[in-house]
């Protein structure tokens, strides 16, 4: 790849690069959306658990922290895209015709698009996880838990709010995939 499309340029660093693109994109998509659709699927059924009466999970807290997880989520769906994108470049940079490969500096503006938008949804996550577990910590120590915790089903801490701390982790490593996957990139471009 080079910044002039007239420009000689080695076919094989191409071929090596544009094979990378598509070999990095896809492993990133991927991870991305797997570890994705388990946390929609978690926090959907949170959602829907958590509405019914009695219900131990209805507190400002992990709402915040559902709602900032659910950001994320949504945050992730734009890195999944852009890691499918990474496919599309190499496979553009693979192309025999010149004029369909994409110039250096365009691919790395999608590069850097695509670590920004990782690393947002990362803090996303991982602010919603501390609201999840700041909420949980204080419902576990609190003064009542320990005396109450018997009587008091609002007072356990259920299965259904660690899944929702595991979704937040699935979130923040899909995203982490996001961000190595875009920087591996970076680099291999930067070296070319």
């Amino acid at each position: 790849m080079s910044q002039n499309r007239d420009a000689p340029s080695s076919s094989s660093t191409l071929r090596t690069i544009g094979q990378t693109f598509r070999l990095t994109g896809w492993i990133s998509f991927w991870i991305q959306l797997v570890l994705g659709v388990i946390s929609g699927i978690i926090v959907l059924l949170f959602g829907i658990f958590s509405q019914r009466s009695g219900s131990p999970n209805n507190n400002p807290g992990t709402g915040f922290g559902v709602f900032l997880a659910v950001c994320g989520l949504l945050v992730l769906g734009g890195g999944i895209y852009l890691a499918y994108r990474y496919t599309r470049i190499g496979g553009q940079l693979l192309s025999s015709n010149p004029s369909n490969r994409p110039r250096k500096a365009e691919t790395v503006q999608v590069l850097r698009l695509g670590l920004w938008i990782n690393l947002g949804g990362t803090v996303l996550t991982l602010l919603g996880a501390q609201a999840i577990v700041g909420t949980l910590v204080a419902r576990s120590i609190s003064p009542q838990a320990v005396t109450t915790q018997l009587f008091d089903p609002t007072r356990i801490i259920s299965g259904l709010d660690m899944l929702v701390v595991q979704a937040n982790i699935n979130t923040v490593s899909a995203h982490f995939c996001g961000l190595v996957g875009s920087l591996w990139l970076l680099n291999r471009i930067n070296k070319s």
